[in-house]
């Protein structure tokens, strides 16, 4: 596998991109991109000159996964929008390697966060399908993973839950708020 710039895939590829966008997240946020022209215009967006977009490319040339990253805060905060990898290489440490490979590109520009949210749409936390409020953060503490969201993945790799938007997706449809100190920047030094 190598991750190369998206601005850089061939049109088969960022076909492929928009397909693996749809797949990826047909189960955990069906409402995100329900098609492949809608996961197309967000490759578009992607192509933007201030963002991030790089993907992960199999020895066949196939597209295996794709993530971007947005700048905010004058560049000292990234959000990661998308991480998607094909349901059928997930598991395999292309999420982690599309992580870690924009991670140091933000280093890089001087970034010192990466945040992002990882919407539950479908009941797949504790926090999912429930009213949040009164108190929310107090059932921040007590969330639970109950069917392979991908918040835990995050967590494996440094990222905390920092925060919670309820209903952010309709009633009982929260975003769960990650983010990690980016490991090359001077602050985490």
């Amino acid at each position: 596998m190598r991750i190369t710039d998206l601005k850089r895939a061939s049109p088969g590829q960022r076909r492929q991109t928009a397909q693996l966008l749809v797949d990826a997240f047909r189960d955990m946020a069906p409402d995100s991109w329900p098609d492949v022209e809608a996961a197309a215009a967000e490759i578009e967006e992607g192509l933007s000159p201030d963002r991030i977009g790089r993907i992960a490319v199999g020895e066949n040339g196939d597209v295996l996964g794709w993530i971007g990253g947005i700048p905010s805060y004058g560049g000292k905060v990234w959000e990661i929008h998308p991480l998607a990898v094909r349901p059928d290489s997930q598991g395999s440490g292309i999420g982690r390697a599309l992580v870690a490979h924009l991670e140091d590109l933000v280093a890089g520009r001087g970034g010192v966060t990466l945040w992002l949210g990882s919407d539950d749409e479908s009941g797949m936390t504790s926090l999912g399908g429930v009213d949040l409020y009164p108190n929310v953060l107090e059932k921040l503490p007590g969330i639970r993973n109950l069917k392979r969201h991908p918040f835990e993945f995050y967590r494996r790799i440094g990222f905390e839950v920092v925060g919670v938007m309820p209903d952010a997706n309709g009633f009982g449809k929260p975003d769960i708020l990650l983010a990690k100190r980016v490991a090359g920047s001077a602050a985490a030094r």
